[in-house]
């Protein structure tokens, strides 16, 4: 993490939106960075704002660490062909952040919108030139394309879809496969869409039954600046990114089918999140809009046809050359996700656990 320190400073003279000089009060500095870096706040933040909810937000010194590494490698080689940075005779700077808005959940914080001032000296006409560095932040999910198929047909196959609203893309009944977080304690998969799923269908997902598609598309490419082993859905606006699992199982036909019947019933007075089961085939065509579900349909669907996965959804080269599971777990074994007793018969396999990793 890079290092912070609560400074009493008064009021600073950071750029504003339009680049223009304004007051703010200075709320923290990096001190990691050569000249150390103003944190400053807008005045109509949210009173219960204060520099310990931003030391304890963790997508904020990720971002910060990560902005570092990168503007770093502009003194050196480009890591990939020994090169120079193409910004290395002009490199860019942190000048200042100043948080404009904050949106807290509970005692933490959900949302951060600030701007962040990157210039270099004089690229442009011996004026500085600026980087793009307005930023929603939001930090990291995950998403699940989970798949069942039925065991008398191994080719046929469906899978669970979430709707619910979706403010931002002006949608009350967006389509999208479920999203939530892994939780680092229990290595389960978390959030409203999970309960959902555990509540209508009695499926658990657990982290030792998920194949990370991103890390093992990833595996092996140039990563000089250490991104995350993920997609970014939007990197022009937000630091947001998510990491995409394949969850699949073998089931009895007539389990899929009773559960086709509950998840294609009426939406209930209220309910804020609902279940389908779509086939395999029409993903594309029902799912577009959503960035997520694209990538993760086309990671399923570029994995296997590079060999790395076989129509069961094996890793069968984990793209290495090293043969076998070992980015994950093979089907049979996916088929002990746990599942309640009361909502469905339970799975049977080899219940050993592994060692779980964290997202």
């Amino acid at each position: 993490m890079a290092t912070a320190n609560h400074t009493d400073l008064g009021n600073a003279i950071p750029h504003s939106e339009n680049g223009e000089p304004a007051r703010a009060s200075v709320l923290l500095k990096l001190l990691d960075f050569d000249p150390p870096v103003n944190v400053t706040l807008a005045k109509d933040l949210d009173p219960k704002f204060n520099e310990k909810l931003l030391r304890d937000y963790e997508p904020f010194w990720e971002w910060v660490k990560q902005l570092k590494r990168s503007l770093e490698l502009q003194k050196t080689a480009d890591g990939t062909s020994g090169e120079k940075h193409p910004f290395h005779a002009d490199p860019y700077e942190l000048k200042s952040i100043h948080i404009q808005a904050v949106d807290l959940f509970g005692p933490r914080i959900g949302f951060l919108k600030y701007k962040s001032i990157i210039q270099n000296k004089t690229s442009n006409k011996g004026k500085p030139m600026e980087l793009p560095g307005s930023i929603f932040m939001r930090g990291g999910s995950v998403g699940m394309l989970m798949i069942l198929r039925p065991k008398d047909a191994s080719d046929e196959r469906w899978v669970i879809m979430t709707e619910q609203a979706r403010i931002p893309a002006g949608s009350l009944s967006f389509l999208e496969i479920p999203a939530g977080m892994i939780d680092e304690r229990t290595h389960d998969f978390k959030g409203a869409a999970a309960n959902e799923i555990e509540e209508e269908t009695g499926l658990k997902i657990n982290r030792e039954h998920l194949l990370d598609m991103t890390e093992l598309a990833l595996k092996g490419s140039p990563n000089p600046e250490n991104l995350k082993a993920a997609m970014y859905p939007s990197p022009g606006g937000s630091d947001e990114f998510i990491a995409l699992f394949l969850w699949e199982q073998e089931m009895e036909r007539l389990e899929i089918e009773s559960l086709r019947e509950k998840l294609t019933g009426d939406k209930k007075q209220g309910e804020m999140i609902t279940l389908k089961l779509i086939p395999y085939g029409d993903l594309w065509k029902v799912a577009t809009r959503d960035g997520k579900t694209m990538v993760a349909w086309a990671l399923y669907e570029s994995l296997k046809r590079a060999g790395i996965l076989d129509d069961l959804g094996n890793v069968v080269d984990d793209g290495a050359g090293v043969p076998g599971r070992s980015a994950g777990m093979t089907l049979r074994n996916r088929r002990i996700a746990k599942r309640d007793p009361a909502k469905g018969p339970e799975d049977k396999g080899d219940s050993k656990s592994r060692k779980k990793k964290r997202v």
